[in-house]
């Protein structure tokens, strides 16, 4: 009957704070609503740069031009609300976890958070550049270019996926191997598979094109490399308790 209870109020706990984020990421999603559509001109900037001078975007659905700033507005709401979103998730779990598990958990929280918004930036301002400035270069001259809002919508959030896990990467490597499940010395000796498949995964997450696809490999490969790097100074895995300690 006491582990029904608790399982119960776990339930309630975990449904708490889900509506807590929820109400969070909405907040922030009607704050910047009226913004909805300079926050879809700012994601097009790229795209509109390398575009010849006076070319726009065209919407092929009926209500595209509401919706589509309105899906990047709450995309833009999750990822300002994501640091509370990730504090309910700390708090649901902290309890249940080992003093060395907290020490490690809430830094690991903090540098994923921090690596996924810099895997967003360096695309947004690095490769989209370099990527529709390649593709609209070598491009024939006897088409018109019209790109559709809502592709580019789909396209430019699948790459800030592809590169904000990407740049995960350094912390997975490290908690492998701070866990206890691989070596440093097993990482650097599979390096030549890992490098095979950095440029595997580039040729299938990126447009088919090269410059896209060695944009998204190299940095995987050199992430790979400085997680490899700080996972050296890492200590032994420490003996687990046989009760989770209090915070």
């Amino acid at each position: 009957m006491m582990q029904s209870d608790t399982f119960i109020s776990h339930l309630v706990e975990l449904r708490q704070r889900l509506v807590r984020a929820l109400v969070a990421v909405l907040l922030v999603l009607f704050a910047i609503l009226p913004w909805a559509p300079e926050l879809y001109d700012f994601m097009a900037h790229p795209l509109m740069r390398a575009l010849p001078e006076g070319t726009k975007m065209i919407a092929t659905g009926v209500i595209a031009p509401f919706l589509v700033p309105l899906k990047v507005a709450g995309v833009v709401a999750f990822v300002v609300a994501l640091p509370y979103v990730l504090y309910q998730a700390w708090a649901f779990v902290a309890p249940g976890l080992y003093a060395h598990e907290k020490k490690l958990v809430l830094p690991l929280v903090i540098a994923s958070t921090v690596l996924f918004l810099l895997g967003i930036a360096f695309c947004y301002f690095f490769v989209f550049g370099v990527v529709f400035e390649f593709v609209y270069t070598i491009a024939p001259k006897s088409i018109s270019v019209a790109p559709d809002i809502e592709n580019y919508m789909s396209f430019a959030l699948s790459m800030f996926i592809a590169f904000g896990v990407t740049f995960e990467v350094p912390v997975v490597v490290i908690v492998l191997v701070r866990s206890g499940v691989v070596t440093v010395e097993k990482l650097k000796e599979i390096r030549p598979y890992i490098i095979v498949g950095a440029f595997v995964v580039g040729a299938i997450f990126t447009p088919p094109d090269v410059v896209s696809q060695f944009m998204l490999a190299i940095p995987l490969w050199v992430l790979y490399e400085i997680g490899v790097f700080i996972a050296g100074f890492q200590p032994a895995r420490p003996k687990i308790d046989s009760d989770p300690a209090a915070s």
